[in-house]
């Protein structure tokens, strides 16, 4: 039946790679403006990105793709945002991959050398890949806050972010086993990195089960559990209004640090480290923190200037 219906519209989507950026409404600087997101400012220098798809369930369809590497890109260099939650509208976080959006670019004419025809499939997966990869690489941390179905793709997304939790009905599923595929936007690279245990993350990529919430928990895929999604996303603002309160220039840096302590040595770590607080050791803010400390005041500091 899947595959009845993938071939009956193959020939009426277009491949993501071929949809220019230009199909994204972009938005002046300081506003945001997407057709799958909508984004909001709960807090004072702090972004809500929702997925807002809601009659779909939020599958991520081709545009999705497109509007969440635009955002992400626009936060990277908003000065007044510090801190980023992100959220699913309705009923569930996100079914995953908009198979039926995807149709045509992933099972083409059938006309097609199969040696180009491989180029394609990884320019188009390489796409895919940076809508997550932006997020993981936005200087500003990234709260996840899931609640019911996140499957496939929505796993990718959370392994890109920087702090998960979840409501006590949430469920996580790599799913794309049951569609004949390896999972290839960032779950099997990143999530072996984040709960360290490759018998269950094995037992979860090789079956797709649903892992519920109590045991995503205890493996330490998310840190919070929340009975209801209205506790959740009032949890996350009040923890990214605390990250918001610190030196932009310090959450940044350590957010930078520890996504290269993941991938390099301790010694590698440390020289890159070293390299970074040459500089950041006569930086403004941490003069501020210090006076205000002594003086056992609150520190303000400055945003980070959009341009030189």
């Amino acid at each position: 039946m899947l595959q009845r219906s993938l071939y009956t519209i193959r020939k009426t989507l277009p491949n993501i790679s071929k949809v220019p950026y230009q199909t994204v409404r972009m938005a002046s600087e300081g506003s945001y403006d997407y057709e799958t997101l909508q984004v909001t400012r709960p807090s004072s220098h702090v972004l809500h990105v929702e997925l807002n798809r809601p009659d779909k369930r939020n599958a991520m369809n081709q545009q999705f793709f497109v509007d969440i590497r635009e955002c992400f890109k626009q936060i990277d260099n908003d000065p007044s945002t510090r801190a980023v939650i992100l959220s699913g509208a309705g009923k569930h976080f996100t079914s995953g991959l908009d198979l039926m959006s995807f149709a045509s670019g992933l099972m083409g004419s059938g006309s097609e050398e199969v040696g180009r025809r491989a180029f394609q499939l990884r320019t188009l997966i390489k796409e895919l890949q940076e809508s997550f990869t932006v997020v993981e690489k936005c200087r500003q941390p990234v709260i996840a806050t899931v609640h019911s179905a996140c499957v496939g793709g929505g796993v990718d997304l959370m392994c890109a972010c920087d702090i998960r939790m979840c409501t006590s009905d949430a469920w996580f599923s790599i799913k794309e086993v049951d569609i004949g595929l390896a999972a290839d936007i960032g779950t099997l690279q990143r999530l072996p990195k984040i709960i360290g245990n490759h018998s269950l993350l094995r037992e979860l990529a090789y079956t797709a089960r649903k892992m519920q919430s109590d045991e995503a928990k205890n493996v330490g895929f998310v840190s919070r559990v929340f009975d209801t999604k209205k506790e959740m996303l009032s949890k996350a603002v009040d923890l990214a209004s605390t990250i918001a309160t610190k030196s932009p220039v310090a959450i940044s840096t350590t957010k930078l640090q520890l996504n290269y302590a993941r991938d390099h040595t301790v010694d590698e770590g440390l020289d890159y480290i070293a390299s970074w607080n040459m500089a950041m050791l006569q930086s403004q803010d941490m003069l501020t923190a210090a006076q205000s400390s002594m003086q056992k005041q609150e520190p303000t500091f400055d945003d980070f200037k959009s341009k030189l």
